[in-house]
């Protein structure tokens, strides 16, 4: 066999390849490299007899070690969960906000939680702050429609709003205009009536047509003077707070369609003191009652 040709310019041994009159020079590759090279395929090796490598149709090698990361999480979860506990069960048994609060450390456990997990279950709706959007409402004001303890916002984590629960909170906002309960113009008045309520201008004439009919359709959840009951939900309608929406037109709609939002229930899937967490986060942020 001929020896190869030494290229000229390089001084390099040539393979004898050519290509557009370009030669290949036998550059052997650097022996480091070649050294790491063949170490990574003893790594390989060593990695799919000592670790979990080759998938199956019923499973997977387990490797000599028997590594799952699974296991390891499921661990690390009820090793977590046991060190918690403590915490838990003191934060189950306070009777009181004030009880909590006055806890420096339980109150920093309980928001922790509580925030997590209003971001998990409760952003979507309310926001990621607890702003609201319409027809979702607001956590971080003062007007809660079913109340503002402790208590009370555990009642409607626990069962929520016409979710369907044995035990949820219910009430209707009956659809006057669409069931044919009031005509046209008396909701047109009824809502001019109910914009007054909360201070601004509204037609004097409608208002005046309208004041028996509030008195007669809503003064039984609202109250006589429009400021709500908490024991029914019903909102107040004298201030500048609106779950659907304030302006005259939005209001017509709640006439005349009725309004029925739906909060799902959480006793099944949260725990009694996720539950807890959760009302001592919301409570806090809107500066429970």
């Amino acid at each position: 066999m001929a020896d190869n040709e030494i290229d000229s310019h390089s001084g390099v041994e040539t393979t004898g390849h050519e290509w557009d009159e370009i030669k290949e020079l036998n550059n052997p590759l650097p022996r480091w490299w070649l050294i790491v090279f063949y170490a990574t395929v003893v790594w390989s090796i060593a990695y799919w007899i000592a670790m979990p490598a080759w998938p199956g149709i019923s499973g997977y090698t387990k490797g000599l070690r028997e590594h799952s990361e699974r296991e390891n999480v499921v661990a690390a979860v009820a090793a977590l969960d046991e060190e918690r506990e403590a915490q838990m069960t003191r934060l189950i048994k306070a009777s009181s906000i004030s009880e909590i609060e006055s806890d420096p450390e339980l109150l920093q456990f309980s928001m922790a939680a509580g925030k997590s997990l209003f971001g998990d279950n409760c952003a979507t709706c309310h926001g990621a702050g607890g702003q609201g959007f319409p027809g979702y409402p607001s956590l971080v004001d003062d007007a809660w429609l079913w109340g503002g303890t402790l208590d009370d916002i555990q009642q409607t984590i626990h069962y929520g709003i016409r979710s369907g629960h044995s035990d949820t909170r219910f009430n209707i906002m009956q659809a006057y205009g669409r069931d044919g309960l009031l005509n046209r113009d008396q909701v047109d008045d009824l809502a001019s009536y109910v914009v007054s309520l909360s201070g601004r201008d509204a037609d004097p004439e409608a208002i005046e047509r309208a004041a028996p009919l509030f008195a007669q359709q809503c003064t039984t959840c609202h109250g006589a003077d429009g400021t709500g009951d908490t024991a029914q939900g019903a909102p107040d309608l004298t201030d500048a707070i609106w779950l659907y929406g304030g302006d005259a037109v939005t209001i017509r709609q709640s006439i005349h369609n009725g309004r029925g939002g739906v909060m799902p229930y959480w006793t099944e899937r949260l725990s009694e003191t996720q539950i807890t967490a959760l009302a001592v986060y919301v409570h806090a942020l809107g500066g429970g009652e």
